[in-house]
């Protein structure tokens, strides 16, 4: 009896299943230095536990999108681990920050399923869990990935496309409890601009760029113990490549969005998005954002940006698609998401 796993594939999936994923993790300080190691990450609420403080929180949490890899990670060898690349995000939000010592695991339901025309793969969409070690939900989202079918002549699912929100409504915005910018520092977080000095339509080119290497991207992944085979197995493509973990560019455009968005601090939800092209080792990722909303919120002091974060190897700021509505070419990201900043 063979005791490896193979992992799944499209056909193994059912509607209404309910997955829990193996092997939680507790965090350390260790995740955040190689996070911010990884990438240019130094927004100061992630960065200092006096900064955290003077805003209201106990002490620095992990950075959101260590904590949305963390869980996404252990998604990966019931979900992915024969995927052929991950599509999209919807519904995300972030419940609760997570800190040093806390221990995280998930559970995922599968909403969807629609197989693809060329018979050899399908699409599988799932709303995964982030849970603490109390129970507490600590982030959701909704994700859909193309995996591989077992047998390309093998019957297919039934089609379930889930109906899902273009975006999330203001009032689905959880504030971290106690968070309080009304005597945030400037000076310390790096910019003056503040939730004001922000306006809808307004474009951000984020100047600086960082070209990928080959081993940083798999340390990375490894780190999130994203154990997809695309991003390490050479073989496994055509023209010999790994492919760059979709969430590696995310981390890098956010933390390049620091440079004219060094004051929005915390992401509370992902409205969606888009994983344009692939990114291979050698390319340099640039970002630019685009301003879509602004609300309020009922934190003293707090206020809510909705942003469109594009990463590129390519095209100038503020080009996102051509005529036919199609990306353009370089495009490698479109994420559209909520992140509070100061009033």
């Amino acid at each position: 009896m063979a005791k490896t796993n193979p992992g799944r594939f499209f056909e193994d999936y059912s509607v209404g299943e309910v997955i829990h994923h193996a092997v939680p993790r507790t965090v350390s300080g260790g995740e955040r230095a190689l996070y911010h190691a990884l990438y240019p990450a130094r927004h100061a609420l992630q960065s200092s536990d006096a900064f955290a403080r003077a805003c209201g929180l106990p002490a620095a949490p992990i950075d959101d999108l260590a904590a949305f890899h963390m869980v996404f990670g252990k998604t990966v060898p019931d979900i992915s681990l024969n995927a052929l690349a991950n599509l999209g995000y919807a519904e995300g939000r972030w419940l609760k920050p997570v800190w040093p010592g806390d221990t995280l695991r998930a559970t995922s339901e599968v909403i969807g399923l629609k197989q693809n025309s060329n018979g050899k793969s399908g699409v599988v969409w799932v709303r995964t869990r982030g849970m603490n070690q109390d129970g507490d939900e600590v982030l959701d989202y909704v994700r859909w990935a193309m995996v591989r079918k077992r047998d390309p002549d093998g019957a297919a699912p039934r089609t379930v496309i889930p109906e899902l929100k273009d975006a999330l409504e203001p009032d689905d915005l959880v504030v971290p409890e106690g968070l309080d910018f009304t005597g945030y520092d400037f000076t310390l977080a790096g910019e003056p601009h503040r939730w004001n000095d922000y306006q809808v339509g307004e474009v951000i080119d984020h100047v600086d760029g960082v070209t990928v290497e080959e081993a940083e991207h798999m340390m990375a992944t490894r780190l999130w113990q994203n154990t997809a085979k695309v991003h390490f197995d050479a073989t496994l493509r055509e023209d010999g490549k790994r492919l760059i973990y979709g969430g590696h560019v995310i981390s890098m455009a956010r933390a390049l969005s620091f440079n004219g968005l060094a004051n929005a601090q915390v992401i509370v939800a992902l409205n969606g998005g888009a994983h344009a092209a692939p990114c291979f080792a050698g390319d340099t990722i640039r970002a630019w954002s685009e301003v879509l909303d602004r609300s309020g919120t009922s934190a003293p002091g707090v206020g809510a940006l909705r942003l469109r974060l594009v990463a590129t190897k390519g095209p100038a700021a503020g080009e996102l698609k051509g005529d036919d509505g199609k990306y353009l070419p370089g495009v490698l990201l479109d994420l559209d998401y909520w992140a509070l900043i100061p009033v």
